[in-house]
């Protein structure tokens, strides 16, 4: 596992929680990232092997079926980022006002942008969500549409989870040049695709 620095830095921090829980937020980040890519290149693996030479499925149900995996897998691996994404967020737009004009990348703060408009969506349909995890808690629908809609809300989520797989490593990026410390090494963590199947779809592209 990485341990992500929080010390070092002369930045005063603009936040009431400590730095050991911004380091497992940073930690549960960098582990996102990894196993998005993991599961992206598994999605992509598959895919390759079960279209035909203009991307069509072979079997567009069991095709169907793998990407409503990948999405869920995906989703599943952004919570822990989720609880803590916009603690991030704001700590990361401190540091890119407070670190030196030198350091700071012009991409970083458009990244931040992007970032931050797919966590809001996100949390949309995420409240989109209890909201009808309640309503058929009492009308008590069918197994399969429970499966359906809970599918469908995935492959809505699956751009925005995408965006931050994409564009999250701006916010380690920020954490290390604010820091002034090396970045992380690659970290081993648990191959997503290759867990057990708990009934629910899964995450990625």
């Amino acid at each position: 596992m990485i341990t992500v620095p929080t010390e070092g830095t002369t930045l005063p921090s603009p936040f009431p929680y400590r730095a050991d829980h911004h380091a497992a937020a940073l930690q549960a980040l960098t582990t996102f990232l990894v196993q998005s890519e993991m599961i992206l290149a598994s999605w992509d693996s598959y895919s390759e092997k079960h279209t035909d030479a203009d991307g069509w499925p072979h079997d567009e149900e069991s095709y169907g079926w793998r990407k409503v995996q990948r999405d869920a897998q995906t989703w599943r691996a952004f919570e822990p980022v989720r609880r803590a994404a916009h603690e991030l967020l704001a700590t990361a737009r401190f540091q890119l006002q407070h670190i030196a004009a030198s350091d700071v990348e012009p991409h970083w703060p458009w990244q931040l942008s992007e970032l931050a408009k797919s966590l809001d969506r996100l949390e949309a349909l995420r409240s989109e969500w209890a909201e009808a995890r309640e309503a058929r808690r009492i009308s008590r629908p069918a197994h399969e549409q429970f499966v359906d809609a809970l599918a469908e809300r995935n492959a809505e989520a699956w751009s925005d989870l995408d965006t931050w797989a994409i564009h999250g490593h701006a916010i380690l990026d920020l954490h290390f040049v604010a820091l002034k410390a090396p970045p992380p090494a690659p970290v081993a963590v648990a191959d997503p695709t290759l867990l057990p199947a708990t009934g629910r779809p899964a995450v990625r592209r």
